[in-house]
């Protein structure tokens, strides 16, 4: 494939800035960068106009550092709070990926940021809380506090009445124990007869 050298006129990221004198395939140029301004061709004219897109390139990069900075201090102080689903052993189902934590920064906070600047040695698979790093910049690095929670709603704890409690004759304090049912009632018994001297008195 064909190559041709343009120089850049705007920030094009993989590619390079202001200025920047780079080989790129010559219908990528033809087609996009120079259409597009983006880029202008290599020419005696053009290469006297690097000065001021030197210029230009140092004012965006100190606004995109100073902007950055302030961003970084505000993430510092912030908690991103992300509802997962888990199993009855509190367990999650997935995790949690730059791409969700970068959903979130957007849902929550309204902050916008390429999940690429979100650094994550591994996906996050534990609830708690997780401290993630964002590179914003070359030169800022911030510190985002992540609380993964669970959506599932807990099982409902089983809950046994509890026992009457009565003190011994010690003063202690016991349990009693269940009632015994109660016995049936026995026959009342029945009179015993009169003997000779009290039905003699009687008569």
């Amino acid at each position: 494939m064909p190559k041709t050298e343009v120089i850049l006129t705007h920030n094009i990221i993989g590619l390079g800035g202001e200025s920047d004198q780079v080989k790129v395939a010559a219908g990528y140029a033809r087609n996009y960068l120079l259409p597009q301004g983006l880029a202008i061709p290599v020419t005696a004219a053009n290469k006297r106009r690097l000065e001021a897109l030197k210029q230009r390139r140092a004012i965006r990069e100190a606004d995109e550092l100073n902007h950055m900075t302030d961003l970084a201090h505000s993430l510092n102080k912030l908690t991103a709070v992300i509802s997962v689903k888990t199993g009855d052993d509190g367990k999650m189902f997935g995790s949690v990926t730059s791409g969700s934590i970068a959903d979130q920064l957007k849902t929550q906070f309204e902050v916008t940021l390429d999940k690429r600047k979100i650094h994550l040695e591994a996906p996050i698979r534990t609830l708690g809380e997780h401290e993630v790093e964002l590179r914003l910049h070359h030169d800022v690095v911030a510190r985002l506090k992540v609380r993964v929670e669970s959506s599932t709603p807990l099982p409902a704890p089983v809950v046994e009445a509890p026992r009457a409690e009565y003190s011994d004759r010690r003063g202690n304090r016991r349990q009693a124990e269940a009632a015994p049912a109660p016995a049936p009632a026995a026959a009342a018994p029945a009179p015993a007869p009169a003997d000779k001297k009290t039905r003699a008195k009687r008569d």
